[in-house]
This record gives C-alpha cells, sequence and structure tokens, in this order.
C-alpha cells in the first residue's frame, strides 16, 4: 500500500483540458520545428507515416501511464510503477535513466537556444546565451509548481499560434494568394516518390518522429494535479490527436510547397518552405518560435527531473539530503539539477559537434527505454483486456522496431551504441545498488532482535 506521504497535493487541481495544453507545452519543441527536417531529408514524403506510427505508439504509452495514475496517483509516475511492477532495481534505474538523459539533452537545447539568438545578435559570445536562459529556465523552477504551469499554457498557446499561422500561410500560398519568385509544387509531382529512400530510409528515420512526441512522460507527473485523476487518458487522448492534425498537416504542407530534397538538417522545414514567398517576416517569426519552443520543453524537463530527483531522493535511491524543502521548494534538488545542466553545457561547447550530436541521440533512445518500462509496468499493475493487452505488445513492438532502426543508418547508429553503454553503466551501478540494499534487510531484523 502506498503511503500518504507519496501522493501529490491536490490543492489547485488542474483540470481536463488544462492537462492537455500543459501537454502540448512539453512536447512541441526542437524536435518537431527542427529534427523534422533530418527525418524528411533522410526518407522524403514519406516522413507522414513515420509520424502517424509515432502517434499511435506515443498514445499507447500515454494511455498505459494514465491508466495507472488513474488507479493509483503516486509520486514519481512512471519511475513509481518500475518500482510497484518489479521492484526497487526498476525504480531506482529508471529514475537514473530518465534524469541522465534529461541531462544530456538539455545542454543540447541550451546551445540550440544559444544559435537561434544569435541570428539577432551574431557577435554575442554562445555562453552568454546558455547562461541566460538557464537563468531563466531555473527562475521558472522556483516560481514552483502553480508559476510552471501558468507560464507553459502560455507558451503552449504561442506555439500552437504559429503553427495555425504557418498552415494559414502555407494554404495562402498554394492557393496562389501569395506570391514569390517560384510557384508552388503540384500534389502528384510533390509526392512522386513517397518512399524516396526505400524502407531501410524509412525504417531509420522513424526515431526522429518519436522524437517529436518526447515530452509525453511529463505529463504523467503532472496528472496528479488532476481535479479528477480519472481524467487523464481523456486529456492525453485530446493532446494527442491535436498533435498528431497538426505535425501532419503542417508537414503534408511544407513537402507541397518546395521539394522535399531542399530540406535539411540546418534550418526548420518551415522556415524553408515559405522562404521562397514574399514573407520577409516569416524567419524572423519563426526563429523566435523556435526559441519559444525550445525553451519551454527545456523548463518542462528541469521540472520533472526535479520531481523525480525528490522521489528518488525519498525513496533513498538518492542522497536523501535532496528531498528536503526550503520554504516549501526543494532547492537542493533544484541546485543538483543545475549543477548536471551546467555540465552538460560545458560539454556540448567542449565536445566536436559531431560527437556531442551522438550523446543527445542517445539520450533521445534512453526516454524511449522508460517508455518501454512504462508498457511492461503497465502489464503487472493493470488488469488489461486483450484490446488492452493487444495495445500494450503493439506499443513494444513500434518502439523497439525505432530503436532497432537507428542501426540502419550512419547519423543514428553511433547514438545507440553510446545509449547502450549508459544503460550499461547504469545497470552495474544497480547490481551494486542490490548488494547495498540486501545487506540493509539482512541487517534489519539483527537490528529488531537485538532490540
Amino acid at each position: 500500500m502506498t503511503s500518504k506521504k507519496n501522493h501529490a497535493p491536490r490543492e489547485q487541481p488542474l483540470k481536463w483540458w488544462q492537462l492537455s495544453l500543459l501537454g502540448v507545452a512539453c512536447t512541441i519543441g526542437t524536435g518537431y520545428f527542427l529534427g523534422s527536417g533530418i527525418a524528411i531529408k533522410m526518407t522524403g514524403p514519406s516522413i507522414l507515416f513515420s509520424f502517424l506510427l509515432a502517434a499511435i505508439a506515443t498514445y499507447f504509452v500515454f494511455d498505459a501511464l494514465a491508466r495507472m495514475t488513474a488507479a493509483e496517483p503516486i509520486q514519481g509516475s512512471f519511475r513509481s510503477f518500475a518500482k510497484k511492477a518489479y521492484g526497487q532495481w526498476a525504480g531506482f534505474s529508471s529514475g537514473w535513466v530518465y534524469w541522465v538523459s534529461e541531462m544530456l539533452i538539455s545542454g543540447s537545447q541550451m546551445t540550440a537556444l544559444s544559435l537561434f539568438t544569435r541570428y539577432w545578435l551574431p557577435d554575442v559570445p554562445m555562453w552568454i546565451f546558455a547562461a541566460g536562459y538557464s537563468i531563466l529556465g531555473v527562475g521558472v523552477i522556483l516560481l514552483g509548481t502553480k508559476g510552471f504551469e501558468s507560464i507553459e499554457h502560455i507558451l503552449a498557446v504561442m506555439k500552437l499560434a504559429a503553427i495555425v499561422m504557418f498552415l494559414v500561410l502555407a494554404a495562402a500560398a498554394l492557393l496562389g494568394w501569395i506570391h514569390g519568385d517560384t510557384e508552388p509544387q503540384r500534389f502528384g509531382e510533390a509526392f512522386d516518390t513517397m518512399f524516396a529512400a526505400g524502407f531501410i530510409g524509412w525504417w531509420s528515420a522513424l526515431i526522429y518522429a518519436f522524437y517529436a512526441f518526447g515530452g509525453i512522460e511529463i505529463l504523467g507527473i503532472m496528472a496528479l494535479r488532476l481535479r479528477d485523476p480519472r481524467d487523464a487518458p481523456k486529456a492525453g487522448k485530446v493532446m494527442l490527436i491535436l498533435l498528431t492534425t497538426l505535425y501532419i498537416s503542417s508537414l503534408l504542407l511544407a513537402i507541397w510547397l518546395v521539394s522535399w530534397r531542399v530540406f535539411d538538417a540546418t534550418e526548420s522545414p518551415f522556415i524553408v518552405a515559405l522562404r521562397h514567398f514574399d514573407l520577409p517576416f516569416v524567419p524572423h517569426l519563426f526563429n523566435g518560435v523556435l526559441i519559444i519552443a525550445g525553451f519551454s520543453t527545456m523548463v518542462a524537463s528541469l521540472f520533472a527531473v526535479t520531481n523525480m530527483m525528490v522521489t528518488l531522493a525519498k525513496d533513498n535511491d538518492a542522497p536523501r539530503l535532496l528531498a528536503k524543502s526550503v520554504k516549501k521548494r526543494p532547492l537542493l534538488a533544484i541546485s543538483f539539477t543545475t549543477l548536471g545542466m551546467i555540465l552538460s553545457i560545458v560539454i556540448a561547447f567542449l565536445l566536436p559537434e559531431r560527437v556531442y550530436e551522438y550523446f543527445t541521440t542517445a539520450a533521445g533512445l534512453m526516454l524511449l527505454y522508460n517508455w518501454l518500462f512504462i508498457l511492461f509496468s503497465s502489464g503487472r499493475i493493470l488488469d488489461l483486456s486483450a484490446l488492452g493487452q493487444t495495445k500494450r505488445w503493439l506499443g513494444i513492438v513500434i518502439i523497439i522496431a525505432a530503436v532497432i532502426g537507428t542501426v540502419t543508418h550512419r547519423t543514428s547508429r553511433p547514438g545507440l551504441w553510446i545509449s547502450l553503454l549508459f544503460l550499461l553503466i547504469i545497470g552495474g551501478v544497480t547490481l551494486i545498488m542490490k548488494r547495498v540494499w540486501r545487506k540493509q534487510q539482512q541487517s534489519q531484523p539483527n537490528k529488531m532482535r537485538k532490540a
């Protein structure tokens, strides 16, 4: 039975639609606005199918997480469910895999934010921007849960507005209402080579579609704030339907406007798609959107890993000191996470760009490993119907397929090996901790006998 101290406070609860909006803020980031360009370059128009398949698997993951949360709202979310399903080793490894992956990703997010800002201020050193965004991010976390939610809701509306604006401008360009130095492609011309790189190319690009949905695990943590935890599945379903519709429709219009062959990894496909039309404000506008998106997901990650660190500390899977609060804020956990973020930023600036790209790819894969943990845990915790078991196993198969697909492409292959190395290290530490836990359990009866 879960103790009361593990349950989240119920003051000022969220409505289900507020959780959906919060999910949009935590999910839409540079993985979609920027990373989708890499995927288009790798596979062509078939990236639309990749996003649809990733959305289906993401729904299966969130549905499992939401149903476990509805059955037992518990602090630590997926990490605590892993512990309940498989024991302390699972909770320990799941929590630390998540913390390490998010810290690695934070370095790349800061680097990307700094690069985007230099578009306007090219003479300012990047480390100044990185430091500024770090301070802002920590400042949002220090505002507490209510401040975090308020800011993320505002950023979510801004990101949604930017996507809707792109859809309107792209549609206007296709209808001939906006002119430029080139004409839009005909639909048949744009999609004549759907699987341009064949099945292998499509398979290798699937992982980048998953990256665009990264962040749904944060909703499991925030679902504790729902007025009625049973609304968690509905909140996730609405969020994913909205995201999938916007993702696929915007990518379809981008590929329709210009040849998919002109997209690359260095620019947002939405800027590239509108560049040849008489819209001089578009590059500046979308550069601002990229900054908002990157900052929003970075803050969401900081919030989630800080909460995860507090849970780990309470369960003695991290130094107990990190669980202490000062003026109702987990300042020590925030400080520890901030140090991890600073280290990641330093590494990002010191390592060659290509090498650090491999580390962030590995971190993204580690997030998917935690998604697998969620699906496996749900099989033990929930009393699933035949349909529920089918969805769970289908989600597992799709995610494993996406992970294996990274072997087939030189861009993502090194990241897979690095992610497995991290798993090996964390697994080794977990084995050491299992011996510690065993000794602690053996010493407890001895202490009781002496007493």
